[in-house]
């Protein structure tokens, strides 16, 4: 049980969630941790698919981050919308909030933002309805993130056969690959040097993933980093066509093909089991036959207790 009371705002950037009992699960789960809730979604406000109009969206992230008693801004789900929302976001005011962004999905277009306008670091992390909402939620990555987010530290140890041995240093940083892959060339990509990318993506067949990660090799990226880290990449179908053409066949091109290792494993992207990774923080990478392990400094933090 968290001893100080902490403040967490939901708010919803990007899509809506057609489950209310899950809001209502999410709100009371985080209650139980000691939390004190303010929910700034309105499911009577939902516009379309997404959690509200461009303009009430963007409200809920303002009314968020200048709330004195909140520390945290988780999102309520991913899906799309923040793409929108990029032009119109006062990411120095975000950044001089202190608040930490929480969130993974589309919510990686917020992240990538706020390092590449403000330099400012949020959580690759939980959110409120299919995480705290879930009916069972997954004990693993509310551990995750609880644990990351006491710090000073977090470690994240993966069991993974088959990777490159690798020792490397530098900013980790990532997220969802399509939403990665949609920001190059606009001013929401940072220019990250030695970095340590991880990515993830859903229903998302091997040879898109391929050639995403190409484009990423061709804009130059991948050479500026020392290791590419791949989490979940489920939801997709193979089909007759492939011709044995699989995701192991993927894996094996990438590594014959692009300017540095790639690792394989970790537990991050759109099933229920996932770690919490300070997007923007310092990481150690060390990989062996056995398995590999990410340390984890510098990064913002919230006193638990």
């Amino acid at each position: 049980m968290i001893t100080s009371r902490i403040g967490v705002a939901i708010v919803a950037p990007a899509g809506h969630t057609p489950d209310r009992d899950a809001v209502a699960r999410g709100i009371a789960r985080l209650e139980q941790y000691n939390c004190l809730v303010h929910n700034y979604y309105d499911h009577e406000a939902v516009h379309q698919r997404f959690g509200g109009t461009d303009a009430g969206r963007l409200a809920q992230l303002y009314a968020a981050a200048d709330d004195p008693e909140v520390q945290i801004v988780m999102a309520l789900r991913g899906g799309y919308g923040l793409t929108r929302l990029l032009p119109d976001i006062d990411f120095t005011r975000l950044a001089r909030s202190g608040k930490i962004f929480v969130g993974f999905s589309d919510i990686t277009a917020l992240h990538m933002g706020l390092y590449a306008k403000a330099g400012a670091l949020g959580y690759a992390g939980p959110m409120l309805a299919g995480d705290f909402g879930a009916v069972e939620p997954d004990s693993f990555t509310l551990g995750q993130f609880w644990s990351c987010l006491a710090g000073p530290t977090h470690l994240i140890e993966e069991e993974a056969a088959g990777n490159p041995a690798v020792d490397v240093a530098g900013t980790i940083w990532g997220g969802n690959l399509a939403m990665l892959v949609s920001l190059l060339g606009t001013d929401y990509f940072p220019r990250i040097e030695g970095g340590i990318l991880f990515v993830e993506d859903i229903g998302e067949h091997p040879y898109r993933v391929e050639r995403m990660l190409l484009q990423l090799m061709q804009a130059g990226v991948l050479a500026r980093q020392r290791a590419l880290v791949l989490g979940d990449f489920s939801g997709y179908r193979l089909g007759p066509m492939d011709n044995g053409y699989d995701f192991d066949a993927m894996l094996a091109h990438l590594r014959a093909t692009l300017p540095l290792p790639v690792l394989n494993g970790l537990r991050f992207g759109h099933g229920p089991c996932r770690v919490t990774i300070p997007f923007g923080a310092q990481a150690r990478l060390r990989s062996g036959a056995g398995g590999f392990s990410i340390a984890l400094s510098d990064y913002p933090t919230v006193r638990l207790a």
